[in-house]
C-alpha cells in the first residue's frame, strides 16, 4: 500500500548540501521533507572531508614539530597509527548519524529514510527502509542533492579485484604494509601522504602531472613533500591492468611493461554526479548530467520545479561550494514561492555566482596548496587581459613558522579593471590565508586599495605585501 504526503519542498539527499537546502527553505517559512538512503550528514561527514583531514593532520603536526630547532629534539617517536585511526573515528561519530538526525528534527525538517525516485512533476516516490512506499507531492520544488560517485577507470581486471575507493581508504581500520594508489588528483595525493606517514609503503601512479589544474610551482612543492614523506611518486605512468597476486595482494601492470605490487589498491580517479536511478530518463532528462542556472534550477523542465545543488549539479565538486549553492537555491525557492526573484541578478543572495569567479579550494597535503579564483591560463582563456605576479614565500612570518620554510605565492590581476581574479598559495600553513584572497576576489577590491590592507607582523600574511610590491605598488 502506498502512503501519500504533501510538503512545500522535497530534498533528495541528506548530506551537508541537502541539509543546507532544506534548512534554508524552512527558515524561509516553507515546509521540507529530506530523503536519505544512507547516513544523514553524507559523504563529507563520514567518508571524505572530515575523516581524510583527520588522517592527515597528525602527520602534519608531527612534521611541523620536526621542522623547528628546539622542538625537533623533543620528538622521539613516530605516529601512533591506532591513535590516529581512533581520533579519525571520533570525527565521523563512529559512522553513527544520531547527532545529525537530531539537528534535522530540531530544524523543523521532516526526515524520510529510503530511496527516492521522481515519478512526475513535483512527485517523488520513496521506497522507505521500513518497507513502506511513500508518494510525496511537493507544492513548490524538488531539489536533487544526491552528491557524486567515484568514476572507475577502464582498467583491465579491475572488476575482479577487491580494491579501495576513497570511502574504504578513509574508513579503514588497518594500515596496509604496501599501498598502490592510482590517481594524482587531490584525494590521491592527500591519501598517499596520509598513509605513508602512518607506515605504509606507498606507490602513487598518475597518468599526467600531479594536481594538473594547479600552477606548476605549487604542484612541484607538493610532489617534493610527498617524496620526503616516502611516497614513490610516478607521474606520466599509466596502468594497463590489475590482478590479484598470489600473496593475497594486488599487482598492477604498467603500459611500459613494469609491475607494481601492493597489499591494497586505492583507485582515486575522479567522481561524477550521482544521478542514476532517480527517474530522470522518464522526464526526458539526461541521467548523466543536469544543466542548471545560477539559482540551481534545472533547464528544460516545464514549470521550473526541479533543482540540483552540490556535486549533483556537476559544477564545482567541493562541499563548501555545494553548501553555498544550496543556500542560494533555498532562498530562490522561497522567493519564487512568493512570486519574487524570477530573474535574480548575479551576486544576489539567490545566485551562486561565485561558482564562476571565486571558488576557494585547498589541498591538505604538507605543504598545502590554497587557491581561489582562476589561474593565469584560465583567466586568459576567459578573455581577461591578465597578468601574474609570483614569488617564493620568504617573509619573517614564514621563517618563524618553520626552519627552511619553502612556499610560493601568485596573484593574477585583471589589468583592465585592476582587480584580483586569482590567488594561489603553496606552503605549510597557507590554507588560513585563503579566505582573505577569496574576499578580495569576490569584493573586486582594487589592487591599489588592497595595498592599504596592512598585514600583521610577523605572519605569513606578509606575503600579500611582497606580492603587491613586486607588482609595482
Amino acid at each position: 500500500m502506498t502512503e501519500t504526503m504533501h510538503t512545500d519542498v522535497v530534498v533528495i539527499g541528506a548530506g551537508a548540501v541537502g541539509e543546507n537546502a532544506a534548512g534554508r527553505v524552512v527558515q524561509g517559512g516553507l515546509s521540507a521533507v529530506l530523503v536519505e538512503a544512507d547516513l544523514v550528514g553524507g559523504e563529507c561527514s563520514y567518508w571524505a572531508c572530515m575523516p581524510s583531514k583527520a588522517l592527515l593532520r597528525p602527520g602534519t603536526a608531527l612534521n611541523e614539530a620536526r621542522s623547528l630547532a628546539g622542538s625537533r629534539e623533543a620528538v622521539t617517536g613516530t605516529l601512533d597509527a591506532a591513535a590516529v585511526l581512533a581520533r579519525r573515528d571520533s570525527f565521523t561519530s563512529h559512522w553513527n548519524d544520531e547527532g545529525q538526525v537530531e539537528w534535522v528534527h530540531s530544524a523543523g525538517i521532516e526526515l524520510v529514510r529510503g530511496r527516492a525516485r521522481l515519478t512526475g512533476p513535483r512527485e517523488v516516490e520513496v521506497a522507505a527502509t521500513d518497507g513502506r512506499t511513500l508518494q510525496i507531492t511537493a507544492r513548490h520544488a524538488v531539489v536533487l542533492a544526491t552528491g557524486s560517485t567515484p568514476t572507475a577507470p577502464p582498467l583491465d581486471g579491475l572488476d575482479a579485484v577487491d580494491y579501495w575507493g576513497t570511502r574504504e581508504a578513509t574508513s579503514a581500520q588497518e594500515i596496509p604494509g604496501r599501498l598502490v594508489v592510482i590517481g594524482g588528483g587531490v584525494a590521491g595525493v592527500e591519501l598517499s601522504q596520509a598513509y605513508a606517514r602512518l607506515g605504509s609503503t606507498v606507490t602513487l601512479l598518475a597518468r599526467g602531472p600531479l594536481l594538473k589544474s594547479f600552477p606548476e610551482p605549487a604542484r612541484a612543492l607538493v610532489e617534493e613533500g610527498l617524496r620526503s614523506a616516502g611516497v614513490d611518486v610516478r607521474t606520466s605512468t599509466s596502468p594497463a591492468s590489475v590482478r590479484n597476486s598470489d600473496d593475497g595482494g594486488v599487482e598492477v601492470t604498467l603500459e611500459d611493461g613494469g609491475t607494481v605490487s601492493g597489499d591494497r589498491l586505492l583507485v582515486s580517479t575522479g567522481r561524477h554526479p550521482n544521478l542514476a536511478g532517480l527517474g530522470l530518463e522518464e522526464l526526458g532528462l539526461d541521467p548523466r548530467k543536469l544543466d542548471t542556472d545560477d539559482t540551481g534550477r534545472a533547464t528544460g523542465v516545464d514549470g521550473g520545479w526541479l533543482y540540483a545543488v552540490g556535486d549533483a549539479a556537476g559544477k564545482v565538486l567541493l562541499t563548501h561550494q555545494g553548501k553555498y549553492e544550496a543556500r542560494a537555491t533555498g532562498d530562490a525557492i522561497v522567493a519564487r514561492a512568493g512570486t519574487d526573484a524570477v530573474n535574480p541578478a548575479p551576486w544576489s543572495r539567490f545566485t551562486a555566482t561565485a561558482d564562476k569567479y571565486a571558488v576557494p579550494q585547498v589541498v591538505f597535503t604538507d605543504p598545502e596548496v590554497a587557491m581561489a579564483g582562476r589561474t593565469l591560463e584560465q583567466a586568459r582563456a576567459d578573455g581577461i587581459n591578465a597578468s601574474e605576479t609570483s614569488l617564493e614565500i620568504a617573509v619573517a612570518g614564514s621563517s618563524l613558522f618553520a626552519d627552511d620554510y619553502k612556499g610560493w605565492a601568485q596573484m593574477v590581476v585583471d589589468e583592465d579593471r585592476k582587480v584580483l581574479v586569482g590567488v594561489t598559495f603553496a606552503g605549510p600553513g597557507v590554507s588560513e590565508l585563503l579566505h582573505s584572497a577569496t574576499i578580495a576576489i569576490v569584493g573586486e577590491v582594487p589592487v591599489d586599495r588592497l595595498w592599504h590592507a596592512v598585514p600583521a607582523y610577523p605572519t605569513i600574511s606578509e606575503v600579500w605585501l611582497r606580492l603587491l610590491e613586486k607588482y609595482g605598488l
